[in-house]
């Protein structure tokens, strides 16, 4: 069976692997890995390293076939901040894909909680008067009134890496 180590242990990221995985005949394994970025990664650059050294880190965890890695970010536009999310997908070949998901606009309040330094997962556990939302539903699931929550868009992602990944465009 195929072996897909992600590069986490989160629960929102590891339940949207799982969902993949299920019906692919692959076996996941979550890994806690380092992603070498700030704990609120502020622009798409940053988020995406991270996804791609959680990827990195989690396929040569005992041997993968396969490292995903996911992570969460904000980015600006303007005045505008939004809510980000990256992925990276690796092979044994160290072969690496990636993909974006939806970006949500960020109320001012959580905003301005950012750019004075603090983490998001943090901010919004205030914001909506709840605990580990990071861990559930997501900023998203918050914004959305859960109509899209966190798994949702980071199985998306899953999707269009393995696509990619399986169906590559050659130029």
């Amino acid at each position: 069976m195929t072996t897909l180590a992600i590069g986490t242990k989160n629960p929102a990221k590891v339940k949207a692997v799982t969902r993949y995985a299920e019906s692919h005949s692959m076996t996941v394994h979550p890994v806690n890995v380092d992603s070498g970025v700030s704990n609120q990664p502020m622009n798409d650059a940053e988020t995406l390293t991270g996804a791609t050294n959680r990827a990195m880190g989690a396929r040569q965890a005992n041997g993968n076939d396969f490292g995903i890695g996911l992570e969460g970010g904000v980015m600006t536009v303007g005045r505008t901040m939004y809510l980000c999310s990256w992925g990276a997908l690796t092979d044994q070949d160290d072969n690496i894909v990636t993909a974006s998901g939806a970006r949500v606009t960020l109320p001012e309040t959580l905003s301005t909680g950012i750019q004075k330094g603090y983490e998001l997962g943090d901010i919004i556990d205030d914001f909506a008067q709840q605990k580990n939302i990071k861990q559930n539903e997501g900023t998203i699931g918050v914004l959305t009134n859960n109509l899209i929550k966190r798994d949702h868009v980071f199985f998306e992602i899953v999707q269009i890496l393995f696509a990619q990944y399986k169906y590559p465009i050659r130029d």
